[in-house]
């Protein structure tokens, strides 16, 4: 075949592909901004082209004065524009500077103007003038001869009045912009009936989702989501219910309505419906709760029915609604206001399209929120949303299923230990995990490594928990040693007690806002006892105890332990029901109500002791801290001169000077080892985290995330398998931070 004929059979081929691509006519759309354009230009002229133009207004003196020297030729009075041109003299253009600038703009004139009420008051005027400066004239003169000669060569001022209507710029103001808002309009209306309104001024109450379908698909997969087996085997069984929905139907069943996903921030919540996206075979629509939200009002609404009567068209389908407190809080709640709200129109139409009369078939709809507690009741009942999937922070097993996920494209080392990082891990989220792994990526890449080690994870870990090292900022020698003995109190007040979280490392290195910090390894528990908590505060107040205790003084430095202690004491008197006077009550309200409420639900009597009994609660413990200082003085001292000295100790530096903790934690892992097993008249706890001292915000609160030995040990047993159940509901409820921080 010749070359000719392979182009001439290509190009049939390819207008067999695309017929007719190169003789179809391009359409040429109007661009609305030359419309701007125009205006725009309308406007530049009418600021310097206006009433009067480039001619110099003058006022009544300035007139009175031509008069009088005989400089103006003639005056010119427009009735309909309500000015009166002034044409000066040939001869006196020489007068004045004003009359030369006057003459250089415009030679035959006008060369001034005035503003003028009243064109016949404004001749009489002049000519009353005209009069009494004749007068004058005479009275210079008594002889009759001399003022007839004043008469014969006054100048009087030659007046023309001109009747005419001109087109002004007012009047072209008044034509012009009309005509163009028209044109305007009639534009916009064009473009919205030939594309549905996309993109133009009516768009405003189209729906905002972004659909994925055959056309545009998502990347990832279940594969990708580790970790929550729970919540995947709910939502994969929506997906295996689109792609076979006869194994459910042959036996009855009906496909949920919809399904919410539940729980704190980064716990990949939007990473599973994303999942879902890549998985389902059928459309898939994405979008915002603040999508729904706009200034106009109705525009909502109008999303909400928009958005629903496109899914009906392409059913089956799954709408994905992510941040769904943004429109679906609880109404009523700010009626104080007295207004009309426009996010409770928009949740009225989102529940009736949901399930309202006429009902949608084919449509699931998938919402993720980590304010359950402040939606509406409507939105959360069967029939809307039929399943509410918790999606909790991961616990062992699957933290390292999550690590295994985000160090597929990194260049490990044969030091890295992903089980070890999962231990130092407590109370990371996906998000905090996937952090990690980028975090000691750039610290390798910082340091020209080739493979990203152990001690980069590491010194990861301390970035995202402490922040960033400030080893310049200025702290004078006295200072110094207050934040040591500090740091050094709490070490050996935890260090004594038998609840209290194991030590794992104390530094006086500033991070952060912190000036020092204590690292622990905290505990997973799923309930916690008055005697742990009371340690845990004993614990925490050790800084503030130690101070007292070498210096005989307190200082600022321990507002954080003093915030943390304060808000578990009142947990424990007003929420858990620990406090033998209280009794079992708790004025914990969990539907968040109390919130919105101006009255507390107890007298001030009430109020009264829970604040005693807080005090006497958190002094009983401060008094207990101090004892275990007092006896352990000596020790103490050591301990703070060997932080001073070195900046960072390790666990293995409180058992040289301590040696071995009285009560070691059952299987605890420090550098990588097993550790003894804990006594057996102590229950065994289920993993899960530490108890929060704040339940209001048990979902949004992280449990401490520890730092960890640098030097390890190369023999680590594998560690215990946890026995929780998979599924734990509120297991944020029981954790709190564990890190002890001296603040400013």
């Amino acid at each position: 075949m010749s070359k000719q004929e392979y182009k001439k059979n290509n190009s049939k081929k390819q207008e067999n592909f695309f017929p007719n691509v190169e003789n179809q006519p391009k359409k040429k759309k109007f661009s609305l901004y030359w419309l701007y354009l125009l205006l725009f230009g309308v406007f530049i002229a009418m600021t310097f082209w206006g009433s009067g133009g480039s001619v110099e207004a003058i006022d009544n003196i300035k007139l009175r004065k031509m008069i009088t020297d005989g400089d103006i030729s003639k005056i010119t009075v427009f009735k309909h524009k309500d000015i009166a041109e002034i044409y000066l003299q040939p001869n006196a253009v020489n007068k004045d500077t004003a009359y030369k600038k006057a003459f250089e703009r415009e030679k035959d004139g006008p060369h001034f103007f005035i503003e003028i009420t009243d064109p016949i008051s404004f001749k009489e005027d002049i000519k009353s003038y005209e009069s009494q400066i004749l007068e004058k004239q005479l009275a210079t003169d008594t002889t009759a001869e001399g003022q007839q000669a004043i008469k014969d060569n006054f100048k009087y001022v030659n007046i023309v009045a001109d009747n005419s209507k001109s087109w002004s710029w007012d009047s072209l103001i008044w034509l012009v912009l009309p005509i163009c808002f028209l044109i305007f309009i009639f534009i916009m209306m064009r473009n919205a009936g030939r594309n549905g309104g996309a993109g133009g001024i009516f768009s405003f109450g189209k729906s905002k989702a972004q659909l994925y379908d055959h056309n545009q698909q998502v990347s990832i997969t279940f594969k990708d989501v580790a970790g929550l087996p729970g919540a995947k085997e709910e939502v994969m069984e929506i997906v295996d219910f689109l792609k076979n929905p006869k194994k459910y139907t042959n036996l009855g069943g009906k496909i949920p309505k919809g399904a919410l996903l539940v729980g704190p921030p980064g716990t990949g919540k939007t990473l599973l419906a994303r999942a879902v996206a890549g998985e389902a075979q059928v459309p898939f629509f994405s979008l915002s709760g603040s999508d729904f939200v706009e200034m106009f009002v109705g525009v909502g609404a109008s999303r909400v029915r928009d958005l629903f009567k496109t899914a009906k068209e392409k059913a089956p389908c799954i709408i994905f609604i992510d941040e769904i407190d943004a429109i679906g809080r609880a109404r009523g709640r700010n009626s104080i206001t007295g207004t009309n709200d426009e996010r409770e129109n928009t949740l009225n139409q989102l529940l009736t399209e949901m399930d309202g009369f006429s009902g949608n078939v084919g449509i699931i709809i998938l919402a993720a929120t980590n304010r359950a507690d402040v939606l509406d009741k409507a939105l959360l009942r069967a029939g809307r949303f039929d399943r509410q999937i918790h999606v909790e922070l991961p616990d062992l097993e699957e933290r390292k299923e999550i690590f295994e996920v985000h160090v597929r494209d990194l260049k490990l080392s044969k030091s890295v230990d992903l089980g070890f990082f999962a231990r130092q891990t407590p109370g990371f989220s996906g998000a905090d995990i996937a952090n990690v792994c980028n975090e000691a990526a750039l610290i390798a890449a910082r340091y020209n490594k080739k493979e990203v080690d152990k001690q980069d994870f590491l010194n990861a870990i301390d970035r995202i928990v402490g922040g960033l090292e400030r080893r310049s900022k200025i702290i004078s020698a006295d200072e110094k040693k207050v934040i040591a003995y500090h740091e050094a109190g709490h070490a050996t007040v935890s260090w004594m007690l038998k609840y209290a979280a194991p030590l794992v490392k104390v530094t006086i290195v500033p991070r952060g806002k912190s000036l020092g910090a204590a690292w622990y390894l905290p505990e997973e528990r799923q309930i916690t006892n008055i005697e742990q908590m009371m340690d845990e505060i004993t614990a925490t107040l050790g800084g503030r105890a130690a101070e007292e205790v070498i210096f005989g003084t307190l200082s600022t430095g321990a507002l954080n332990d003093l915030e943390r202690v304060t808000k578990q004491a009142y947990a424990m008197v007003a929420y858990y029901g620990l406090n033998p006077k209280l009794g079992n009550i708790s004025y914990y309200d969990s539907s968040g109500q109390s919130e919105y409420a101006f009255q507390r639900p107890y007298s001030e009597k009430t109020a009264q002791l829970m604040d005693d009994e807080v005090h006497q609660l958190i002094e009983k413990a401060y008094l207990a801290a101090k004892k275990i200082l007092v006896e352990h003085k000596a020790k103490l001292t050591i301990l703070a001169e060997k932080l001073l000295d070195k900046e960072v100790i390790f666990r293995e530096d409180l058992e040289n000077i301590f040696g071995k903790r009285p009560y070691e934690a059952e299987n605890t892992i420090f550098s990588g080892e097993t550790k003894p097993k804990r006594n057996t008249h102590r229950r065994q706890r289920n993993s899960a985290t530490k108890q929060d001292t704040n339940p209001k915000t048990t979902t949004k609160v992280k449990q401490e995330k520890t730092k960890t030995v640098q030097k390890q040990s190369p023999a680590a047993t594998e560690e215990q398998k946890n026995t929780a159940p998979k599924r734990r509901r509120q297991r944020q409820k029981n954790s709190s931070a564990k890190k002890d921080t001296t603040t400013e």
